[in-house]
């Protein structure tokens, strides 16, 4: 059975607050044309079908469906279909989503008053009067006041308010009107302004003049004083009230939750020491309440106080002191007693700045910066005065002392000594080795050539080696013991023929000595022999 009607189109689901409105499209020309819706959600036991309640049998084309969804951080899917009778549609396609992350935030509900000049207005929450409620906790919301004259040319003034808040700074007897907002900053989520609520100023009282005036807050290292102005000639008294601030969050009436500062009661100074009532876990707000002669009482403004924004980070302390070559530098936290608050509040750093204290104002400053409280300089200069300043800063808060106050120390005498000393001894060593080495070369290389001239290791060969050791040793004997061949006449009675061969032979045999420096073996012989012949031939 095919049917001829259409399935519903561009389906859209509006939620404010836990308020839920279905909304599609129809194209077809049908009439007596109803609606029915289903969902499901993906997060529970049983992921089935379910009729949409609120949206059954719907003749328009929109259907708020705010009792049917109670799981609002859960995925659901959604479709809807024609029906005529028996007949029906094709379901539409599904719409998915989540909740949470299509609600927007409704606008909130506020109560004005104008008295004495001032406007005072009460905040409710967007969900106050619902019994569903999508923002679990309600002091979540933040609120946006939007605030102008009722006139041709307005100027829009926005600023933060609490649920229960004043507005002050009005021009008397004049209209304003205004509008309020509420987000969620941690989700990124505006809401929808309340409706433009407008009220006319009235004429600010006279001020009495023993009120205190020019309410201000000075804090230096987690001491905190208030010091305000007294105007009245006459005797007045004053208390100093603090009130928590949470309680400003809250939509309920603080006005009876003001508390007296402990040491700050019925006095007559000007200034009061409130650190005993400051921790650094929340925000305070304080006010004077001055009392005149008469017992008429009187507020002053009020002051909004942060501990760890309203303080201002003091000097830190320093100590120098000296260790061989090195500058130690020891710091310590700003605040004296409330030192370690100020170091664990807001995770300290320090910038050291040192210099050499010489009439040379070219000397250049430098600086380091440190996460611990001891420091170290290096590469100093012998019997010099150097001078350190130090300064405590903090990144989260954007916060920095002033410099403490100069410190200066002298460096010893001769402490780079033993360095000089070292350094001469080795440049000395390296130019001793620098002229040695060539000149031991240089001798290595000369008693190696005497070596091999006057004393060889290698030996003549056999067939000159008796010749050439009677050379030798016949060379280097001197002139004047150089052996003489001794000749002489034996006997007159030789012939004068033999006298002349003898002669003759033993000139010769001196001559050639004389001549060469070498001696004939045959010489030798015929020397020998001649004269046993002689002798033969005489006997």
């Amino acid at each position: 059975d095919q049917s001829n009607l259409k399935s519903p189109q561009d389906i859209q689901v509006y939620v404010i607050n836990t308020n839920f409105t279905l909304r599609w499209n129809y194209t077809g020309n049908d009439i007596n044309v109803t609606f029915s819706a289903e969902f499901e959600d993906f997060e529970t036991t049983e992921t089935e079908w379910q009729e949409l309640s609120g949206c059954q049998n719907v003749t328009g084309m929109e259907c708020d469906f705010s009792k049917a969804i109670t799981k609002y951080y859960n995925i659901h899917h959604l479709r809807i279909r024609a029906e005529r009778r028996e007949e029906v549609s094709p379901w539409s396609s599904i719409f998915e989503m989540i909740p949470y992350d299509i609600a927007q935030i409704g606008p909130p509900g506020i109560e004005l008053q104008s008295t004495n000049g001032v406007i005072k207005i009460k905040v409710s929450s967007p969900e106050a009067n619902q019994v569903q409620k999508m923002v679990i906790d309600h002091l979540s919301f933040k609120y946006i006041l939007v605030i102008w004259e009722n006139s041709s040319n307005a100027e829009f003034r926005s600023q933060s308010i609490f649920p229960t808040a004043i507005i002050d700074d009005l021009a008397p007897d004049t209209t304003y009107c205004l509008k309020v907002q509420a987000t969620l900053p941690f989700d990124s989520k505006e809401g929808l302004f309340s409706p433009i609520r407008c009220i006319k100023t009235t004429r600010k009282a006279v001020n009495n003049l023993h009120c205190a005036t020019n309410v201000r807050v000075l804090a230096l290292n987690m001491d905190f004083h208030l010091h305000w102005n007294n105007q009245y000639k006459h005797h007045v008294s004053y208390n100093v009230q603090y009130l928590i601030g949470y309680l400003k969050k809250l939509h309920d009436d603080y006005s009876t939750k003001w508390l007296n500062v402990p040491g700050c009661e019925n006095i007559t100074d000007t200034q009061c020491n409130f650190s005993s009532v400051i921790t650094t876990t929340g925000f305070y707000y304080l006010r004077v309440e001055a009392i005149s002669e008469y017992n008429k009482s009187c507020l002053s403004n009020e002051v909004k106080v942060d501990p760890l924004i309203t303080n201002e980070i003091g000097p830190p302390g320093v100590k120098l002191d000296i260790s061989d070559v090195l500058l130690h530098i020891q710091i310590s936290p700003p605040g004296g007693a409330k030192s370690e608050v100020m170091r664990d509040s807001y995770d300290l750093s320090y910038r050291i700045l040192y210099w050499k204290n010489s009439s040379n104002n070219e000397d250049e400053i430098k600086m380091k910066e440190i996460k611990q409280t001891i420091g170290t300089v290096s590469n100093l200069t012998p019997a010099t005065w150097y001078c350190v300043k130090v300064q405590a800063f903090t990144e989260i808060y954007n916060k920095s002392s002033y410099y403490s106050k100069k410190e200066c120390i002298r460096t010893p005498e001769g402490k780079m000594l033993p360095l000089v000393i070292l350094a001469t001894f080795s440049i000395a060593l390296i130019a001793v080795i620098l002229v040695a080495t060539p000149i031991g070369f240089a001798l290595y290389q000369a008693y190696n050539k005497i070596k091999y001239v006057f004393f060889p290791s290698c030996k003549p060969p056999l067939n000159i080696e008796g010749f050439g050791q009677q050379f030798l040793n016949s060379l280097y004997l001197p002139a004047a013991e150089e052996p003489i061949e001794n000749c002489s006449v034996i006997e007159h009675i030789i012939t004068n023929e033999l006298d002349q061969v003898d002669f003759k032979d033993c000139k010769h045999s001196k001559q050639s000595s004389r001549d060469s420096g070498n001696y004939s073996n045959d010489d030798d012989t015929l020397g020998n022999k001649a004269p046993q012949v002689l002798g033969k031939e005489i006997v």
